[in-house]
């Protein structure tokens, strides 16, 4: 199987991500005595001065770890909930809106990333948060590398900065905006840490005391009472066409923290796999699996498209109950042991023939009401000129690349860490001035009834697309493994478990090899479009490959060579070897080990 590059090997510590500088400060900090939860929140805090446009410190963080000392694996959710004043009577009574638009202030959550590192950190690791921050307030103050992406996620945004976001402009238009390949400097924003930092060490010489205070100055201090006022006396334009101010305030931060849970697990092949709760779209890959399960795809070529179709009609159904049954599991009862059970599956698996379905169709269980949306395919109109409304849209701009950060450690004392940190875009929000960074807009995930799973309530998480990854082999910790994507993270990522345990493919082979996905479903992403049946296979793929699928009813299309997935993987073997390796589309993510 050809490979861009080896799997890495080793045996102290290893790194994957999606970005070279973020692989190499996390691997930094193990060659420095930190452990794999330093490693993991250095790299954290890093990524958001290196990847402005893919995510923020106001932005979210789902992390799924493995403790070594305990055994035990920890879900941190790092999705805010809604904040006390949006509400549906607010958003389509009061505003008339028919969905919550993807830029502007209105949509913004509780931001949930900087207590998700900041806890893990707390809870799990070794350094001070100042030792952690060192990293990512050098990289502000001095400037970091630009990749092309970001200076043209700039540009595809420079008229809604100067016409209508007059913070941003004075943020990201200075002297001209960001070059590529050029370095580019954030001086308020390493203010703002460096803030934090002065406030945490007020708190005396305690780790954990001084990483508590920091923690009190983000929600309870200078950075809350920062946002609550711009939210106040701003009132700016957004994907609705319209210009609203925001309902977030710092007394809806003050009241949270991000709580620690289970993860949720099924187990494939002898694979235990392990995603976040039903607040992500996480449980569906472990769907995909279950309805897999019952197809022999060892024996299909995964480059065939007996194997993309199974896939593919598997993700639909998958995809459809997720649409029809999950939320918050604090406000909705989410019925995930049915859904993710050998005799659902067994049944919703008939549905899947040789044809493709260009129906939506959730499974029916006694007591859970199976909505889905039917509108959204009539809304494609409404993408025109929707600068910045996150994930899709960057991609629709003719901006090239991802649309999320992911990092994946493991240590020498194999503790393992998968974070998906997105949210808090340069192009989703204007600027905050005194802070250096803008909040994110999560809240467009919601649907404005509060009847459903997914509908609109104060306090409510919105159903995340971001999905961190974890598995374990014989109840001991196996790998760790995430990618960006939006709607696409939970279908990459059986296609390389997949090549993995049906194949026997190690992490850079399945991370290489062609993949696909499929737009059949609503997106969670303003303007929560549909496209049935489509599904969109890497251009590598024999053509062959693209004619039987449209013969099975596929509306198929053949994208470019390498623009399919984004994902990293570290692994670790009984005989204590530790693998890595990170995806090549785009040329910027890198594992690194030794």
């Amino acid at each position: 199987m050809f490979t861009t590059r080896p799997e890495i090997a080793a045996t102290f510590g290893a790194v994957g991500s999606t970005h070279w500088i973020a692989s190499q400060v996390a691997m930094a900090v193990l060659e420095r005595g930190g452990n794999a939860f330093d490693a993991a929140a250095a790299a954290g805090f890093t990524l958001q001065v290196a990847e402005p446009h893919l995510n923020g410190p106001l932005g979210d963080c789902p992390i799924i770890i493995h403790d070594a000392r305990s055994g035990r694996q920890h879900v941190i959710c790092g999705q805010g909930p809604a904040p006390a004043g949006l509400s549906v009577a607010k958003v389509k009574g009061e505003l008339g809106l028919e969905l919550i638009p993807g830029t502007g202030l209105l949509p913004a959550m509780v931001p949930g990333a900087f207590d998700a590192w900041a806890t893990m950190l707390r809870d799990w690791g070794t350094w001070t948060l100042g030792e952690v921050l060192e990293f990512a307030i050098g990289y502000a103050e001095r400037g970091i590398h630009y990749v092309p992406r970001i200076a043209a996620a700039v540009e595809s945004v420079r008229p809604l900065f100067e016409q209508a976001w007059p913070t941003s402009a004075a943020l990201w238009l200075r002297d001209g905006g960001p070059k590529a390949g050029k370095l580019w400097r954030n001086p308020t924003l390493a203010a703002t840490y460096s803030r934090v930092l002065r406030e945490a060490q007020s708190a005396g010489f305690s780790r954990i005391a001084q990483i508590d205070a920091a923690r009190r100055a983000w929600y309870q201090g200078f950075v809350a009472e920062a946002i609550d006022r711009f939210c106040r006396e701003n009132e700016v334009l957004d994907a609705s066409g319209r210009a609203h101010r925001g309902v977030l305030t710092g007394q809806d931060m003050a009241g949270w923290q991000a709580p620690v849970e289970a993860p949720v697990a099924l187990d494939y092949r002898g694979t235990t796999i392990l995603k976040c709760g039903a607040w992500t779209q996480g449980p569906a890959m472990l769907q995909t699996l279950a309805l897999l399960q019952g197809f022999d795809i060892g024996a299909m070529d995964t480059l065939g498209a007996e194997f993309v179709h199974t896939v593919i009609e598997a993700m639909k159904l998958s995809f459809a109950d997720r649409e029809a049954f999950y939320g918050d599991p604090n406000f909705t009862q989410v019925p995930l042991e049915t859904l993710l059970s050998p005799a659902y599956n067994a049944e919703r698996r008939k549905l899947i023939t040789r044809e493709a379905s260009l129906e939506l169709r959730p499974g029916t269980i006694p007591g859970h009401a199976g909505w889905v949306d039917h509108k959204a395919e009539d809304r494609v109109p409404m993408l025109t000129g929707a600068a910045g409304t996150g994930e899709p849209t960057v991609s629709r701009l003719g901006v090239s690349g991802a649309d999320t950060c992911h990092v994946d450690v493991i240590d020498k004392w194999g503790n393992m860490v998968s974070a998906t940190p997105s949210g808090g875009w340069l192009q989703s929000s204007p600027a905050i001035p005194e802070l250096g960074f803008c909040l994110g807009t999560r809240g467009q995930m919601f649907w404005l009834d509060e009847s459903l799973p997914n509908g609109l309530k104060p306090g409510k998480r919105p159903r995340t697309t971001l999905s961190p990854g974890m598995a374990l082999r014989d109840g001991k910790p196996w790998m760790a493994f995430g990618t960006p994507g939006g709607e696409q993270q939970d279908q990459w990522q059986p296609i390389m478990l997949s090549r993995m345990l049906d194949h026997k493919l190690n992490i850079q082979q399945a991370i290489d090899a062609p993949s696909f996905h499929s737009e059949h479903w609503p997106s969670s992403f303003w303007p929560r479009v549909a496209r049935p049946g489509k599904t969109v296979i890497e251009g590598r793929f024999d053509p062959k490959v693209l004619e039987e699928l449209k013969a099975r009813g596929h509306k198929a299309e053949m994208g470019g060579d390498w623009s399919e997935g984004r994902l990293s993987a570290v692994r670790q073997e009984a005989d204590g070897q530790i693998f890595a390796g990170a995806n090549p589309r785009g040329m910027q993510g890198y594992a690194v080990g030794r």
